[in-house]
């Protein structure tokens, strides 16, 4: 069943229909929020909240408009609300980057640190530049349909790839050669 008939079908209140929606982005959803916010129970707390508010504005869905960009337009700007208020938070409690290497966790298996070690980095960044190196590398979207996603310009959105590749490159070279 495609996206605009079950959205048909939620909007005169079948859940299951909804709940249908929701099984189909859960996956892709979770994967964003967990990399964007670095927390398990932040990324919950998203996708509670984008769920929550998809199904209240189901009614000013506009049909010409791809329900999965709608969808992800409420995942971002959630993220985005929970990621700034975090990051103010840390901002307080961790003046450092000693700080921030005692926080991480460790382990023994070699994948399992390469991606703490890359969650770690990504949690250094500021939420903009974490948000746009995610939708592009972590969702591989281009940057036209980034631009569509966050409201903010192709140029912009290559900006902030790039201040966050250029921040990312040294710790995690450094991690990677010792």
């Amino acid at each position: 069943m495609t996206d605009a008939a079950l959205v048909s079908r939620a909007r005169d209140g079948d859940l299951e229909a909804f709940g249908e929606l929701v099984e189909r982005y859960d996956d892709d959803c979770t994967r964003f929020a967990r990399r964007m916010l670095g927390n398990r129970d932040d990324a919950d707390d998203a996708l509670q909240e984008t769920f929550l508010h998809v199904w209240r504005g189901l009614r000013r869905y506009r049909e010409r408009d791809a329900f999965r960009g709608w969808l992800y337009r409420i995942l971002i700007n959630e993220c985005r609300r929970l990621a700034a208020r975090r990051w103010r938070i840390e901002r307080r409690m961790m003046h450092d980057e000693l700080a921030l290497a005692r926080a991480a966790v460790e382990s023994g298996n070699g994948a399992v640190e390469l991606r703490d070690e890359l969650q770690g980095a990504l949690a250094t960044l500021e939420p903009l530049l974490r948000e746009a190196f995610l939708l592009k590398h972590g969702e591989g979207l281009d940057y036209a349909a980034m631009a569509t996603l966050t409201g903010a310009s192709v140029p912009a959105l290559k900006m902030r790839v790039k201040r966050a590749c250029d921040t990312l490159r040294p710790r995690l070279e450094k991690s990677l050669h010792g």
